[in-house]
């Protein structure tokens, strides 16, 4: 049966090259080491500043943010990666933490030749985007995040899950059931958008 999130993905993917130009590019920074960004397929310039989009745990850059880059194309050269693990990026290496995310972010916009950036970051994604203002002072204009904090620390975790009521971030963040993703979106929406099981069966498939 066909995956609705997986067709929907492949249509947006076709969608935004048609109206914005952007184009995956494969950076390997070392042997093992892949990060997938969309970006302009020219050069950049300083006639649009860059603006990077990182996604949250769960999904890859697209399906995070497929209103706001069109909306923000025109006035800005839209760079938008998908986190290692997501998407197209990989790695062989054991670190799992934001600040390795964030330096393999910071080194892949280097080297597609983006020398000042504002980073927007989304949950998870808001942590990598504090390490990349971290790491990379000179690259990292400004930051604008949103559901995050500036890091996971062992503190923050334990008191993040006291609140939702869970015993791990994978039991939270990693759901396994309709019932465990409707869970998920009570707590990381304001307002829960209503989806049917169906669809949501198929977004468990594409993240777990």
């Amino acid at each position: 049966m066909v995956n609705t999130v997986v067709v929907t993905q492949t249509i947006l993917r076709w969608l935004l090259r048609l109206t914005t130009g952007i184009r995956p590019k494969q950076v390997e920074l070392e042997p093992g080491t892949v990060i997938n960004i969309w970006a302009p397929s020219s050069p950049p310039t300083t006639l649009k500043p860059a603006l990077v989009l990182i996604h949250g745990f769960g999904f890859n850059g697209i399906l995070t943010w497929p209103l706001q880059i069109p909306s923000f194309a025109s006035r800005y050269s839209v760079y938008v990666p998908d986190l290692l693990f997501f998407g197209g990026s990989s790695t062989d290496r054991p670190d799992r933490t934001p600040a390795f995310q964030a330096e393999c972010v910071g080194r892949a916009l280097r080297r597609l030749g983006v020398e000042r950036c504002t980073v927007v970051g989304f949950s998870y994604g808001g942590a990598v985007g504090f390490k990349m203002g971290e790491l990379f002072p000179g690259l990292v204009e400004s930051l604008v995040l949103t559901g995050s904090v500036m890091e996971f620390t062992e503190s923050v975790s334990r008191n993040g899950l006291g609140r939702i009521g869970y015993d791990t971030w994978e039991e939270y963040m990693m759901p396994d059931s309709v019932e465990g993703f409707r869970r998920l979106l009570e707590h990381a929406c304001y307002k829960p958008p209503w989806l049917p099981d169906r669809l949501v069966k198929d977004a468990l498939k594409v993240i777990n």
